[in-house]
């Protein structure tokens, strides 16, 4: 896969934990099929989710745009939208925007999985 393909992936967990998976450049011209993962998410009763980003090598304002408006649907549900990179371009984006500190930002998918399970997020509000 080059640089310029793109693809995305949706995996639901327990409960209502989701996870969508990117890789290659997200920019303007595929934000609409990440915007159409969220809403899939949502309908089907998904009130957290991790956006993975480890292979996502750019990322643009409109992508930044759709996820943050889904972070505040998620939140109104009472979950959260955690974004999952590793990558210092995307980093740098998030820091540059102010968004790392909008978001909860894992550098591991398996760290934001094991946060966003329903009987973690249960006992982390119980502490």
């Amino acid at each position: 896969m080059s640089e310029l393909d793109f693809g995305i992936r949706t995996a639901g967990l327990d409960g209502d934990a989701f996870v969508v998976s990117l890789n290659g450049e997200a920019d303007a011209y595929n934000a609409p099929e990440l915007e159409q993962a969220l809403q899939g998410v949502l309908a089907l009763g998904g009130t957290t989710v991790a956006v993975d980003m480890v292979e996502v090598t750019f990322i643009d304002s409109t992508v930044l745009s759709v996820l943050l408006r889904y972070q505040g649907r998620f939140k109104t549900l009472g979950g959260d939208c955690v974004i999952v990179t590793d990558d210092r371009r995307v980093l740098r984006t998030l820091e540059v925007t102010g968004l790392d500190k909008t978001f909860i930002i894992k550098h591991r998918l398996a760290d934001a999985i094991a946060g966003i399970m329903p009987a973690q997020r249960a006992s982390d509000g119980a502490a």
